[in-house]
C-alpha cells in the first residue's frame, strides 16, 4: 500500500464516543466543559487520555511544561516523528470540542492505523499541549511557546492565576511536571485538527477548512490607576475615574479596529475592577485588549495607535496608565507542502473545502517556528466557540479526522 485510498476512513462512532466520554470530566453548568489547565479536572482528563493511548500501544513522554507526547513507533529508527495534536484544557465556560477534537482525532488516527495494520516509516506522536487556552495562566499557547523557544521556561513557571497560584506550583501539585527538556524533541512535521471557531465554513457550506495562515495577535494588559471615591458625594469635576478612562479606551479600540478593515479585529474580553463596589469609583481597573490581523504591519500599527491614544485619554482624565504585553505571536504562513496535502486529502475523500485563515491562535502557530506545520478545520454551529453551547456534528468531526488521517499518512509514509 503506497498511498491511502478514498475508502480509508476513521471509526467515526469511536471518535464521537471518546469526545463524549472526555466531556464528562470537568463538566460545565450549561452543557459544556470547565476543565481549566492544571486543575484536578485537567489531571483527570490527562489520566483518561493516557489510558486510551497506552491501550493503543503508545509510549508516553512528558516534558517540564507537562506536555504529553504519546508515540507510535515508525519502521525507520532514524526518521523524525510526525506530531499530531492540540489541547485538552478548556475555557471556564468552554465547549466539548475546542482543542479536544484535535487531541482525540489524532488518537483516532493511530487507532485506525492499528485496526488496519498499517505501518509508517516515521513515528507518529499524539500530543496534548499544556495551557493552550491561557484562561487561567496568560499567555495562551504557553507550553508550545516554551517548546518553540519564544517564551522562557522560568517566565512560564512564574505566571499566576487570579488567586495567585503559580503555573509551576500547580504543575507540580497535579503531578504532571515531566523531566524531559522542553523543545528537545525534533519534528518532521506538525498537524493540528480544530473546529473553526468562526462562522465561515458553515455559512459557505464547506466541510473542510484548509488553513493557509493564522492571524498574528497582541494581548495588551492595561492597568489604569484612579482614585477610589464615593460615587454619590464626589463632585463630577473632582473625580479621577479609572472606569471612565476604561470606557473611552474600549470605544477607541473599536474605532482603531474598524479603521484597519479588512482583516483586522480588536476587542476586550476581561475586566477587573477594584474595589468593585456599587458606590465606589474604581481606584484600579485592569483589562486586556485583544487585537489580531494576518497582516504584520497592520497588527503592529494597531498596537501603536491604541497605546498612543490610550495615553492621551488617561492624561486628560488624570488617570495613571501602564501597558504590559501579555501575549503575542506574529502572523503565520503554514507550510505550503503540508497545506497541499490537506487540500489533496479533502479532494480524495470527496469533501467540500475552502482555503481559510485561522482567526484564533493555536499551538500550531508556535510549532510552525520549529517544523513544517499546518491545520485542518471543520465547521462549528453558528461559529460559536469559547462557549458552553459550542457544537459540531459527528459527521463534521469524522470528516476533519478523515482528512487528518490521509494528510498524516502521506507525510509519515506508509510502509509495505
Amino acid at each position: 500500500m503506497s498511498a491511502p485510498g478514498e475508502n480509508l476512513r476513521i471509526n467515526s462512532a469511536r471518535l464521537w464516543d471518546s469526545l463524549m466520554e472526555m466531556a464528562k470530566i470537568g463538566p460545565g453548568v450549561a452543557g459544556g466543559c470547565n476543565r481549566q489547565t492544571l486543575t484536578d479536572d485537567d489531571a483527570a482528563g490527562r489520566a483518561l487520555f493516557r489510558k486510551w493511548c497506552e491501550d493503543a500501544g503508545l509510549s508516553m513522554g512528558v516534558d517540564q511544561m507537562g506536555t504529553m507526547f504519546m508515540t507510535r513507533p515508525g519502521e525507520d529508527p532514524d526518521a523524525l516523528p510526525v506530531y499530531v495534536g492540540s489541547h485538552l484544557d478548556t475555557q471556564p465556560t468552554g465547549g466539548k470540542y475546542d482543542g479536544v477534537l484535535g487531541v482525540l482525532g489524532a488518537l483516532e488516527v493511530v487507532r485506525t492505523l492499528n485496526d488496519l495494520g498499517i505501518k509508517t516509516k516515521h513515528p507518529i506522536v499524539v500530543t496534548n499541549w499544556t495551557n493552550e487556552e491561557g484562561a487561567r495562566f496568560a499567555p495562551a499557547m504557553l507550553a508550545s511557546g516554551v517548546f518553540a523557544g519564544v517564551i522562557p521556561l522560568e517566565y512560564a513557571y512564574g505566571r499566576t492565576d487570579l488567586e495567585g497560584a503559580s503555573f509551576g506550583a500547580e504543575l507540580e501539585r497535579i503531578s504532571w511536571k515531566g523531566e524531559e527538556e522542553v523543545g528537545a524533541r525534533k519534528m518532521h512535521a506538525y498537524f493540528e485538527l480544530h473546529i473553526e471557531q468562526g462562522p465561515i465554513l458553515e455559512a459557505k457550506e464547506k466541510t473542510i477548512g484548509v488553513v493557509t495562515h493564522c492571524q498574528g495577535l497582541w494581548w495588551l494588559e492595561f492597568t489604569l490607576t484612579g482614585k477610589e471615591a464615593h460615587t454619590g458625594s464626589t463632585p463630577m469635576p473632582m473625580r479621577v475615574n479609572a472606569g471612565l478612562a476604561m470606557a473611552r479606551i474600549f470605544e477607541m479600540v473599536q474605532e482603531v479596529a474598524m479603521a484597519a478593515q479588512p482583516n483586522a479585529v480588536g476587542g476586550v474580553g476581561q475586566v477587573k475592577f477594584a474595589p468593585n463596589s456599587r458606590n465606589v469609583l474604581p481606584g484600579k481597573v485592569v483589562f486586556t485588549v485583544d487585537i489580531r490581523s494576518p497582516d504584520q504591519a497592520k497588527l503592529d500599527g494597531m498596537r501603536a495607535e491604541i497605546e498612543k491614544r490610550a495615553a492621551v485619554i488617561c492624561e486628560d482624565l488624570g488617570v495613571g496608565c501602564a501597558v504590559e504585553p501579555v501575549g503575542h505571536f506574529d502572523p503565520v504562513t503554514f507550510a505550503p507542502e503540508l497545506v497541499g496535502r490537506v487540500r489533496k486529502a479533502a479532494e480524495t475523500l470527496g469533501y467540500s473545502h475552502l482555503d481559510i485563515i485561522s482567526g484564533a491562535g493555536h499551538d500550531a502557530c508556535w510549532a510552525a517556528k520549529v517544523a513544517p506545520a499546518t491545520m485542518v478545520m471543520c465547521p462549528c454551529v453558528d461559529g460559536l466557540s469559547h462557549n458552553e453551547a459550542e457544537e459540531i456534528s459527528p459527521e463534521w468531526a469524522a470528516a476533519g479526522t478523515d482528512v487528518l488521517l490521509h494528510a498524516v499518512l502521506e507525510t509519515a509514509e506508509i510502509v509495505g
